[in-house]
């Protein structure tokens, strides 16, 4: 099912990781809003006996690399550009 969803969405990775960051509250904003690390894996248990294991929710997210690398643009543009300390 993924690889006939991943062509369709290869122009939103490549705008993703094309954008460029200049205006300090879009960075502030991206930087708050894109988790800086994956969301919680969970094993459910029922008497000891794992029933169920929910994996991290990155591992479902087509885009999650393209988020980083934009969350991570944003930090570099407020640290090296605005002087924010984060």
């Amino acid at each position: 099912m993924l690889n006939l969803i991943s062509p369709l969405l290869n122009p939103l990775r490549q705008w993703l990781d094309n954008l460029d960051i200049h205006n300090p509250d879009l960075a502030l904003f991206l930087y708050r809003v894109i988790p800086a690390q994956c969301p919680f894996a969970r094993n459910i248990k029922l008497f000891g006996h794992t029933i169920v294991h929910i994996p991290p929710l990155c591992k479902f997210n087509p885009l999650y690399e393209q988020l980083m690398g934009l969350r991570f643009r944003a930090m570099c543009y407020l640290v090296d550009d605005c002087g924010m300390t984060i």
